[in-house]
């Protein structure tokens, strides 16, 4: 009895944490850009931390170790190496370009604006398309953070998978829907500070434990079921030309992430950009690797079968409860720590309604549908797009055999093959035109879903019978589509190209 009580008011004075500073938040925003962007006001830490727990999610903390804890690190290893280099990329070569062109095309507040001033798309035909593909894959990436939530409460409280998942559910919902864009961030700052402490001491306590126990991770493996620990540990052990390239295409995805961009384009200056390059590229770096020591250490420390029928994807929750609750008797820091799980979960599920919201009150319906509705039309549209949203992604989310990786592998594959390419043409190559943008995005999204939802081989998809992972194949489709269309339609007006060479001067 005093065990829940204490994880649970661990919980609860969390959860009561982050809506508080949606309902302060919600207070600050007087129009549209305050709400989708923040008024462009970030300070460089909270944008870093914001975009990498919005970008990280449940699957950090639960499908990434849960994958290594199985296999060993040569098989989603390479998925957080190829993660890793798409950060720093992202940050190094995207960031600031995007920010300057922003703002110099049109002020633009989402993805699907830029992509409109950018191209000169009069007719908002990629502002459309591109905002249908956002709502569609976000349902799918929202779902996934619901279903993490619903593990992660299930397991802690031992409560009913769809009594847990709408617990979630109501609380993201809550302070999204207040706040807006600040609030998010600000919650994904407090959430990505409690996420790397979490990733940083679970692990190391456990070795601790294990050494005075005279235990060596090593020890450990072979007691649950590991004979090669080499392997095991081996980036490159049974490794195929197959699963490299799938892991390392996940790294492509960050080109194509609105909900990742869109911080970019909401920080203060280019100073503030500088802070948060070297905050966002340590943070990743920290986690990635130590996601995949849970997933390792895990494996020696905990009951190899316990965890099993648990679900490996809660390995890092009952790592957390036996040190904390069992060996150290916290249960209250267990708690905290558990709250970083649900903090993974939340920072990405907050900035994924927010972003689909904003496709479809601030693009669609304004920017295609009513091009004079007020501010306060679209705040409310946005705010009853959110809870449409969040309703679908918790249907989806309530099978309990929701499995959190495939959920975001899917989602992840169909926002970055559409997007990625476009983004980075837009940035860096001038002769891109609206045919061609048209044809990268229909393209790249197309291929996924062919990919991954149409069973063409046998009654099971490509992704299926071939192991690679539809982003691989999606993304040069797309690129190529992208080049081709452009090459052999009109090239882009004056205006365009001039702004394009305004927002590279400036660099």
């Amino acid at each position: 009895m005093g065990l829940n009580v204490m994880l649970v008011a661990a919980f609860v004075l969390y959860m009561l944490m982050m809506v508080c500073i949606g309902a302060v938040y919600s207070k600050k925003n007087q129009n549209s850009e305050d709400y989708f962007l923040g008024g462009r006001s970030l300070g460089g830490f909270v944008a870093a931390l914001s975009a990498q727990a919005s970008d990280m999610s449940g699957w950090l903390l639960m499908g990434l170790p849960g994958a290594i804890f199985i296999t060993g690190i040569s098989g989603d290893g390479w998925v957080a190496l190829g993660l890793l280099v798409g950060t720093i990329l992202n940050w190094l070569i995207v960031a600031s370009p995007l920010r300057r062109y922003t703002i110099l095309a049109g002020n633009s507040v989402t993805l699907p604006m830029f992509f409109e001033h950018r191209y000169g798309d009069k007719k908002k035909v990629l502002m459309t398309v591109s905002s249908i593909i956002i709502a569609f894959f976000f349902v799918v990436y929202t779902a996934s953070a619901f279903a993490a939530g619903g593990k992660l409460f299930s397991s802690v409280f031992g409560i009913g998978y769809t009594a847990a998942l709408t617990i979630g559910a109501v609380v993201i919902l809550s302070y999204t829907f207040l706040g807006g864009f600040k609030a998010v961030c600000v919650t994904d700052f407090i959430q990505g500070t409690l996420m790397i402490v979490g990733l940083l001491a679970v692990p190391l306590v456990a070795l601790a434990i294990m050494k005075g126990d005279g235990l060596t991770v090593e020890q450990g493996l072979v007691n649950n079921g590991i004979s090669d620990t080499a392997s095991f540990t081996s980036l490159f052990t049974g490794t195929s030309a197959t699963s490299i390239i799938s892991g390392f295409g996940w790294g492509l995805g960050y080109f194509g992430m609105p909900h990742i961009l869109v911080r970019f384009m909401a920080v203060r200056d280019e100073k503030e950009m500088g802070k948060s390059k070297a905050v966002a590229i340590s943070w990743v770096t920290l986690s990635l690797v130590f996601a995949c020591v849970i997933g390792v250490v895990g494996r020696a420390f905990m009951d190899y079968d316990a965890v099993m029928e648990a679900g490996s994807e809660r390995i890092f929750i009952e790592m957390i409860k036996k040190i904390f609750v069992e060996n150290i008797h916290a249960s209250f820091i267990a708690g905290i720590f558990l709250c970083g799980i649900l903090a993974a979960i939340m920072s990405t599920a907050d900035s994924q309604l927010l972003v689909s919201a904003s496709a479809i009150a601030e693009d669609i319906y304004k920017g295609v549908i009513k091009k004079d509705a007020d501010d306060k039309k679209v705040l409310m549209l946005s705010r009853i797009a959110i809870i449409v949203i969040a309703i679908v992604a918790y249907i989806i989310a309530l099978d309990p055999n929701s499995s959190v990786m495939t959920l975001v592998s899917d989602a992840w594959a169909g926002l970055g093959a559409a997007f990625g390419p476009l983004v980075l043409m837009s940035l860096f190559w001038k002769r891109t035109n609206l045919p061609g943008a048209i044809a990268g995005l229909v393209s790249g999204a197309l291929t996924v879903i062919l990919w991954d939802y149409i069973p063409f081989v046998s009654g099971t998809t490509l992704g299926a019978s071939t192991g690679l992972y539809s982003l691989a194949v999606g993304f040069p489709i797309s690129l190529i589509c992208i080049v081709v269309v452009s090459l052999l339609t009109k090239a882009p007006e004056k205006d365009i190209t001039d702004t394009f060479d305004r927002v590279h001067k400036k660099a």
